[in-house]
């Protein structure tokens, strides 16, 4: 499995699906650092692009790093299940701490835990509902932002 996390996190082929699939994360600069079967690093940086009129980093470019840490995650949990399982977001909450006018990333470490529910969903063939957490911190290692998001797992029928 850990392959799976590897290839996700450093291909092209990822890449390609965020040009693809997330413009707006690819052209803001989102990518991921580094990601194994436990966390999932994400980072925005502030550029002119992912900007607001204020100095400081578009909240939306920092839901899309803080969400991509989780997802990430959960993609890579589901990719070749069997049974197949559908992933949806079906609740985000996000408090910011502090301005991001640096160079954010985005931490999950939710890896494990996530896929235990993810084998729940299997197991049981009942939607399981995880509550991912992902924190921001700038440069200086402060606190940006704390972002949950809660997943749905469900087998596909």
């Amino acid at each position: 499995m850990e392959n799976t996390f590897i290839k996700l996190a450093n291909s092209a082929k990822f890449k390609w699906f965020l040009l693809r699939k997330l413009p707006a994360a690819y052209f803001s600069g989102v990518r991921i650092k580094y990601m194994d079967e436990k966390e999932c690093r994400v980072v925005v940086p502030y550029t002119w692009f992912s900007q607001n009129p204020f100095r400081s980093t578009y909240f939306a470019c920092l839901a899309m790093a803080a969400e991509l840490s989780t997802g990430a995650l959960a993609m890579a949990n589901v990719y070749k299940r069997q049974p197949s399982v559908s992933m949806l977001i079906v609740k985000m909450d996000a408090t910011y701490h502090k301005k991001a006018s640096s160079v954010t990333t985005f931490i999950c470490t939710d890896g494990l835990p996530m896929k235990s529910k993810i084998d729940e969903a299997i197991r049981t063939g009942e939607p399981q509902l995880f509550t991912a957490i992902s924190i921001g911190t700038d440069e200086e290692g402060n606190n940006v932002a704390t972002f949950t998001f809660t997943w749905s797992f469900k087998v596909r029928q």
